[in-house]
């Protein structure tokens, strides 16, 4: 059983994913989203201010988070360059 557990209850996948995350491996893991993941989003909600989306139903809100990521990728090649292909 996982510490912090009550013994009234079974282990949920809360409980399990805080047991990998505060696993050794599991902080060396989750330590780069910080500096891979979190800035792409910081740009896109604070620079390209998309706090909430403007269209309603599932696929038109994926069409619009795929046109901010586009935007994002091509700033990128942009300011950064082409890949070496």
């Amino acid at each position: 059983m996982c510490i912090g557990v009550s013994p009234k209850r079974l282990p949920n996948y809360t409980d399990w994913m805080k047991h990998r995350v505060d696993s050794p491996k599991g902080k060396e893991i989750y330590s780069h989203r910080m500096s891979v993941v979190e800035p792409v989003f910081g740009n896109i909600g604070t620079n390209k201010r998309l706090n909430r989306f403007s269209l309603r139903g599932k696929k038109k809100v994926q069409g619009q988070w795929q046109l901010y990521c586009l935007v994002h990728n091509i700033e990128k090649l942009a300011n950064y360059g082409q890949l070496a292909a």
